[in-house]
């Protein structure tokens, strides 16, 4: 009998071994096979962006065995040149960007519409009277970089009043610009509805606001990849992809803790309500009559293609850029419409 119990115990011992081995194999396993994914952002860990900055806390990327990094930049152009310079797999970038490094000849893909709605505009203290595009001729404007969605959209507006770059002076203000126009340093700024909300919570007062979406509704920002990466890397974007779904559903789903958790992740996220304000309007930007029908991520290529047009027009890119042939949407998750 003792002979016995001590054959069961050492079975049992064995087994217990065996099975610690099977599962430390296969937690090593799972840790070896998380891919690296670098995003090269347009901007600084922001608030509109906190579901990218969440991952340590919530693990959105690393439930599809991808290990997330984020390379801060100072708009899409930024965004596009580290991309393109190999310190980063995937552009967090915006259109007019996208289709200047096409113009230049660059091998790039667009995969996914982060933002289907236009979220650009030119914004002017009410003393300065200006109320249309024509009104900006002669005045001082800021962007936040040379490189970023602002200067790319202010072109959008000029040329509506049939004006140019050098019908206007260009000035570089940074992200938080408008201080510089409460300054009176510039004349009006170009930013988004994030920026001018940040504004107003901080005094701006008065302003008149030129929506660049009545001239031009095309997408604020999507994600590029380089043509290779696009053509060797399918399987690792595909689970990348549907990692960032989940990660814009959970922020729509849940603006009120992504709001708390802003205040930890980021730079500017110590107000807990304004933080909800800004997710609130980067939820309604993630959406679009699109989207609802093919699922967030999904592209309107007519629109797309429209705006393509639009660019060359106004003289930003020089040559005919099919859409087609540098947007792709076969990396993008199955999409099941909601039930009725």
């Amino acid at each position: 009998m003792k002979i016995e119990w001590m054959n069961k115990c050492l079975a049992m011992v064995l087994g217990s071994l065996l099975l610690l081995g099977f599962s430390g194999a296969t937690w090593a396993q799972k840790t070896q096979a998380l891919d690296k994914v670098v995003v090269a952002g347009w901007s600084k860990p922001i608030t509109e962006i906190t579901n990218l900055l969440v991952e340590e806390e919530k693990g959105f990327f690393k439930a599809h065995q991808i290990e997330l990094g984020f390379l801060p930049g100072a708009g899409g152009g930024d965004a596009l040149r580290n991309l393109l310079s190999g310190q980063a797999d995937v552009a967090f970038t915006d259109p007019g960007s996208f289709f200047t490094a096409l113009d230049k000849g660059e091998k790039l893909r667009s995969i996914y519409d982060i933002y289907p709605q236009n979220v650009f505009n030119v914004v002017s203290l009410k003393s300065q009277n200006i109320l249309k595009p024509a009104d900006l001729r002669g005045k001082r404007i800021g962007v936040y970089s040379l490189s970023s969605g602002t200067r790319q959209n202010l072109q959008v507006l000029l040329h509506q009043a049939g004006l140019t770059e050098a019908d206007v002076t260009v000035v570089v203000t940074g992200l938080l610009n408008f201080a510089p126009l409460m300054q009176g340093q510039v004349d009006a700024t170009a930013a988004t509805d994030t920026g001018l909300l940040i504004g107003r919570q901080r005094g701006l007062g008065g302003v008149n606001v030129m929506e660049i979406k009545n001239h031009l509704n095309i997408s604020s920002d999507f994600f590029v990849v380089r043509e290779d990466t696009y053509q060797q890397k399918k399987e690792v974007l595909k689970r990348f992809l549907k990692a960032y779904q989940d990660s814009a559903k959970w922020m729509i789903g849940s603006p009120e803790e992504a709001a708390k958790l802003a205040v930890k992740y980021a730079i500017d996220g110590q107000n807990p309500s304004m933080n909800l304000d800004i997710i609130r309007l980067r939820n309604e930007s993630s959406v679009s009559a699109t989207t609802a029908q093919r699922g967030l991520g999904a592209f309107d290529m007519v629109s797309l293609q429209k705006g393509a047009k639009a660019y060359q027009s106004f003289g930003v890119i020089q040559r005919d850029i099919l859409v087609k042939d540098v947007v792709s949407q076969d990396l993008l998750p199955p999409h099941t419409p909601a039930k009725r």
